[in-house]
């Protein structure tokens, strides 16, 4: 299969200023990805682009990894209805960091080249910018843009000269890797299409050349209709700080059935053949949830390692009942601390309590009310009893969960 080919059977095609996307097979490009240090850690929207770049590495194309230092300064403002707050430069240092290193780890065993566009731009200044590239950038170009109208539209919050001159960096970006490294294309998501087209114009005003862009699709969240981003409420992150490794398996385990075909496509590495053996045997039982399960095993794994995706694995099949507590180690019921709330109890404690306690239940009439109704479990069996026993504890420990998700669940112990 050619890389235009396994782009668009994964679903990795939405613009392209290419006359044929066939180019892509009978060249080699160096092109660049950028990410704004605007967080200290991606998420899982960014993980989508980092794989389609992937794929364009494992094709012989060459990888510039940009990271944002000088338009994390100001903020992207396109899909934004208001002003972004700046960050401090210590924050952004910090960031910085952060995400150069995750590129290190997506890219592990890669021939990859990370820049900060910061680089070239500390010590530009204002005057000779202006005369280099704001002379060449129409007006009428830049109010164009649809996110400029809305911004400056009556019920709009209007928009700064720093963040309407956002465009101007990244355009810059483009062509100083043009002139400088050869880059000839940007590889974005479809939310960064004007900014990147914008470099392209430049590039052919400037020097008279040719360069191109690709853009993916973004992965819309299929129950909110927003993308997966860094400022949208429950952001999935990658760093294990901010969104453990349990909590990130659970994320891709929950996927419904209409979208993990296609997460399969996207967030993997899996074969054609593999994805459709997948999909066959998940068709055929879909109670089982196959599909979830290999996907949110493979992007697991894929993100932090073999050791932290079979782990993820158990402390899911725990949380599910597929696993019990006397067949947990040690180390998982630690782990089980970390992403539990935890409470404790004594044989015979008062289940009502533990409810409470736990935040699973708000008073003892609710506690009661969840009981009397069958929607409390103990260990996944369903109880309406009002005390604990002896035979619930294993390794001094239970699980305690209110309804049927994995969320409402506490750690209860001796």
């Amino acid at each position: 299969m050619s890389l235009s080919e396994e782009l668009a059977w994964r679903g990795f095609i939405n613009q392209t200023t290419l006359s044929d996307v066939k180019e892509l097979d009978s060249k080699k490009f160096s092109f660049y990805w950028g990410v704004d240090p605007s967080a200290d850690s991606m998420t899982v929207g960014h993980l989508a682009m980092a794989m389609m770049v992937k794929h364009f590495i494992d094709y012989g194309h060459q990888a510039w990894l940009l990271v944002g230092g000088a338009t994390g300064l100001i903020g992207d403002p396109d899909g934004k209805s208001e002003e972004r707050k700046l960050l401090s430069r210590e924050v952004l240092n910090n960031n910085k960091k952060a995400i150069a290193k995750q590129y290190k780890q997506l890219f592990s065993n890669k021939m990859i080249r990370i820049v900060d566009n910061y680089d070239w731009f500390k010590d530009y200044k204002f005057i000779d910018f202006l005369r280099d590239v704001g002379k060449r950038v129409p007006m009428r170009q830049m109010l164009s843009r649809e996110f400029v109208q809305s911004r400056l539209d009556e019920s709009g919050n209007g928009i700064s000269y720093a963040e309407f001159s956002y465009v101007l960096i990244q355009a810059y970006d483009f062509l100083n890797l043009y002139q400088n490294h050869g880059v000839t294309m940007q590889v974005c998501g479809s939310d960064q299409w004007g900014n990147s087209v914008a470099g392209v114009d430049l590039i052919r005003r400037v020097t008279g050349g040719r360069a191109e862009v690709w853009s993916g699709p973004l992965i819309i969240n299929p129950k909110t209709g927003i993308k997966y981003g860094k400022t949208e409420s429950g952001a999935v992150w990658l760093d294990p700080k901010k969104t453990s490794t349990m909590s990130f398996y659970q994320f891709w385990v929950n996927a419904d059935d209409e979208v993990v075909e296609h997460y399969l496509k996207i967030f993997t590495l899996l074969s054609r053949e593999e994805i459709n053996e997948v999909i066959n045997k998940h068709k055929a039982n879909p109670q089982l949830r196959i599909a979830q399960s290999q996907l949110a095993y493979s992007v697991t794994e894929f993100v932090h390692g073999k050791e932290a995706a079979l782990r993820a694995k158990r402390l899911s099949e725990i949380l599910v009942g597929k696993l019990s507590l006397a067949q947990a180690q040690v180390s998982d019921i630690l782990a089980l601390k970390n992403e539990l709330n935890v409470t404790k109890s004594k044989i015979n404690g008062s289940i009502v309590t533990a409810l409470v306690s736990s935040g699973l239940a708000s008073s003892n009439t609710e506690a009661r009310q969840l009981l009397s109704g069958g929607s409390i479990y103990i260990n996944h069996m369903k109880v309406k009893r009002d005390n604990f026993i002896k035979e619930d504890f294993t390794k001094n420990s239970l699980i305690l969960r209110r309804g049927k998700a994995y969320k409402d669940s506490v750690l209860v112990e001796l």
